[in-house]
């Protein structure tokens, strides 16, 4: 597949040749959901807790006698039935959302989100960024020249060879706009960005990390 290449002024310079196995795969909805599902649910914390009738403290003496009273029979004040007790269905610290999916099918979707990208004409590819300072300023000047190519603005992704601390900075305040190096793209993030922005190395760093 071949591309415009432009510079960071957004001029066109040239073209770019992007490999067939990562950015022309037809796409697999099934296949790519499956991956998602999986990162969304490897992310998910298990913070909701509630304490049963073994955890809540107390009600360890039984109120009264079994017999005698009148009363109804109780063995401990912390019963899911009384006020305070312990709760019967509630959510756990116990749980496990982790779901396990094999390097090959998260590769495979990764350079499917990525040819969709490519398809969509939403993969906009850089011959490189420079800046002379770490300053928010700069990176906006570059983003706001780059965001004229495209037809949807909304959110970008800046994919980098290897993470640049200058970029790193200097991109941290702006919003709707997140850099990441190569090697840690996943499909989950792919997808979350509307557009895509890949520095021309960054091609190399993709070979090199997914197609071995």
């Amino acid at each position: 597949m071949e591309l415009p290449l432009y510079n960071q002024k957004a001029e066109n310079i040239g073209k770019v040749d992007l490999p067939d196995g990562i950015f022309n795969l037809k796409m697999n909805e099934d296949l790519v959901h499956q991956v998602v599902t999986s990162q969304r649910s490897n992310k998910r914390q298990v913070i909701a807790h509630a304490k049963g009738r073994s955890e809540v403290r107390g009600g360890g003496k039984k109120p009264w006698k079994q017999k005698g009273t009148g009363r109804a029979r109780v063995g401990s004040i912390r019963s899911p039935i009384w006020r305070g007790g312990g709760v019967t269905g509630g959510p756990t610290k116990e749980r496990n959302f982790k779901k396990k999916i094999n390097k090959k099918m998260a590769r495979k979707a990764l350079f499917m989100v990525l040819s969709s990208k490519a398809k969509d004409n939403q993969l906009f590819v850089l011959d490189n960024i420079i800046l002379e300072n770490p300053k928010t300023k700069e990176m906006a000047v570059i983003l706001k020249n780059i965001s004229s190519l495209m037809a949807k603005k909304p959110t970008t992704l800046l994919i980098l060879p290897s993470m640049d601390e200058k970029i790193k900075r200097s991109s941290k305040n702006l919003p709707n706009f997140t850099a990441v190096e190569a090697r840690n793209l996943s499909p989950l993030e792919v997808l979350s960005y509307k557009n895509l922005v890949l520095v021309k190395d960054s091609i190399d760093a993709l070979n090199k990390t997914f197609k071995k």
